[in-house]
């Protein structure tokens, strides 16, 4: 068995070509990851799908595949939070205390990831001790090398590909409920649409900081995901008047320092607990995004209460 009749679906031509069925992209990228398509053939499959745009079923169908492939990898979770930003413009990285206050309050967080040309200041993995006992980080080259060696495939091509998408859809725990974060808006919708092709329940897409799960205090917040199966399209009302980006070009925050209290900074607070409220409310922690923000900034405050940070 070859790639090509794959190859042959999405690039026939003008009029002749179509996309994959769930079924086929998932025939196709089981293929890919076992080693048995030749990289010319995987190099023009997702080239081919980049120019003209992957579907719902492909993409879940290259996600089924991918669960598949690294079954049982990880234990059960409670929150899959995937981390997955590239580039020099992000800071640093709020989120894994978002992520802890959501541990903190009872739930299992699995965050996985690889983050290229990123500085030490942006860097998850030089924090994530930052991020407490409740949430665990699996580093995508040693969780599966072989979907590593597909998303590197990055540096061959000179262009990403729509695993970058699958890799933020995997769920590798199992987890019940997923948060993500997307860089171009338009992905929020199609991650969203092959998440229900797979049967998960709940997930909150936002456009996040450099594509992290990582939400803008200043700016209302569109949501895109599920609850209960069902697709939602939700507005999170802004939580500060505070016209700047969410990430200053030099700008240098101690995640330890802010933590502790040793420096106050209410926009990288406001931050750290709308993006804990967005996933305490993903989880059905409270019922709405306003009253898991209330959730949120309680368990900001009695943060040294429960439990002190080691680092």
């Amino acid at each position: 068995m070859t790639l090509a009749p794959f190859v042959q679906i999405v690039a026939r031509g003008k009029g002749r070509a179509r996309a994959m069925t769930m079924d086929e992209a998932q025939e196709a990228m089981a293929m890919i990851l076992t080693g048995d398509a030749a990289p010319e053939a995987v190099g023009a499959l997702l080239m081919v799908m980049r120019l003209r745009g992957e579907t719902a079923d492909e993409i879940a169908g290259f996600t089924a595949a991918l669960r598949a492939h690294a079954a049982g990898t990880l234990p059960k979770a409670d929150l899959d939070w995937p981390s997955y930003a590239a580039g020099r413009s992000r800071g640093a990285p709020l989120f894994l205390l978002a992520a802890r206050l959501v541990g903190q309050a009872g739930y299992a967080v699995s965050m996985h990831g690889w983050n290229s040309h990123q500085s030490a200041t942006a860097s998850v993995r030089e924090a994530i001790d930052l991020a407490g006992p409740n949430v665990s980080y699996s580093p995508l080259e040693t969780l599966s090398p072989e979907a590593f060696a597909v998303l590197n495939l990055r540096d061959t091509f000179g262009l990403r590909s729509c695993f970058n998408t699958v890799l933020r859809m995997w769920n590798p725990s199992g987890a019940r409920a997923t948060v993500q974060g997307v860089f171009h808006p338009s992905y929020r919708s199609l991650q969203a649409q092959a998440t229900a092709l797979l049967g998960q329940k709940d997930l909150s897409i936002i456009k996040g900081g450099g594509g992290e799960f990582e939400r803008h205090p200043s700016k209302e917040t569109v949501v895109f995901g599920l609850r209960d199966g069902a697709l939602i399209q939700e507005t999170a009302a802004h939580i500060l008047q505070d016209t700047r980006k969410l990430h200053e070009a030099g700008e240098t925050i101690n995640l330890s320092d802010l933590w502790h209290g040793r420096v106050r900074d209410p926009f990288a607070i406001a931050t750290i607990t709308g993006t804990a409220a967005l996933a305490l409310w993903t989880l059905r922690a409270a019922p709405t995004p306003d009253e898991a923000h209330q959730l949120a900034r309680g368990l900001w405050a009695s943060r040294h209460h429960t439990e002190s940070l080691s680092a």
